[in-house]
């Protein structure tokens, strides 16, 4: 197991920033699924049901921008919460052609029902990497899913290029 742990660090793969958030997002993405419960609701639909309600009735386009996903992505996760009539679409009163995104009455109250599963992720998160850490790390990421992060990204690649 060691050997195996060396050869890991070790390798271009353990060194990519991209491939460990990833591996690092999946596995906190599946320990939070879990701390949801028997809600029928995953992890990331209930971080997109408070967005929502974060939000109050933003566009689809607002809200693919603040949940960093393109506007098929942000349609193809919603379509289940529709489904189960937790979230409604409608239509923008000054321009028709947009679709603005609301909770209903079904999902405020899952919403709020599943707050304490997430507060207790959250605590358990907390409790193993220390909340100076956790903060720390919160801080980091929402600069990497900023506009500025990735112009800055964009620009480095001018410079190198």
């Amino acid at each position: 197991m060691i050997e195996a742990m060396d050869k890991l660090e070790n390798s271009i793969w353990a060194h990519c920033s991209s491939s460990s958030v990833r591996r690092a997002s999946r596995q906190l993405g599946q320990l939070y699924d879990d701390a949801m419960g028997l809600s029928d609701l995953r992890g990331t639909q209930f971080s997109l049901l408070t967005q929502i309600s974060y939000l109050q009735e933003a566009t689809q386009k607002e809200l693919a921008k603040a949940m960093v996903m393109d506007l098929s992505a942000l349609g193809h996760t919603l379509k289940p919460l529709i489904r189960d009539e937790l979230v409604e679409l409608v239509p923008d009163e000054k321009d028709r052609r947009a679709k603005r995104v609301r909770l209903t009455a079904a999902g405020r109250a899952k919403q709020a029902d599943l707050v304490k599963n997430w507060q207790e992720a959250q605590r358990r998160f907390e409790t193993v990497l220390g909340a100076e850490k956790s903060a720390e790390l919160r801080r980091t990421l929402a600069f990497i899913a900023s506009e500025d992060f990735a112009k800055a990204y964009a620009a480095a690649g001018q410079k190198g290029g």
